[in-house]
């Protein structure tokens, strides 16, 4: 799976992540941003934005990357009757957002007219 649908899957159809793939994919954003600044990450933590737990450290092992495709792969292999790839009728790319109707690749639209 290229890294584009990846990106893909996680943007439009992270909803369909468990809820400790969401806790992990929270957890990265959050210690992202507060990255260089400790306070404010432990303003997060004490929120409970920023949860450390053996799962999402599991989750997180092989590094945030590996993290969204794995996560990519397992949506894709349980729920494929709810993940639509909306792909370009002229150049087979894929279309951003699932419900575009025209291609930021080869600029066909396919707009009802």
């Amino acid at each position: 799976m290229d890294q584009e649908t990846v990106k893909y899957i996680i943007r439009y159809f992270g909803h369909l992540m468990t809820d400790d793939e969401k806790a992990a994919s929270q957890n990265h954003m959050y210690l992202s941003k507060s990255s260089d600044n400790g306070k404010l990450r432990e303003i997060m933590t004490e929120r409970g934005w920023i949860r450390h737990t053996a799962e999402t450290g599991h989750l997180l092992e092989n590094g945030y990357d590996e993290f969204e495709i794995n996560a990519a792969k397992r949506i894709v292999a349980q729920t494929s009757e709810k993940v639509f790839f909306n792909n370009c009728p002229n150049c087979g790319k894929l279309a951003s957002p699932p419900a575009a109707r025209q291609c930021r690749y080869c600029g066909l639209n396919w707009h009802q007219k």
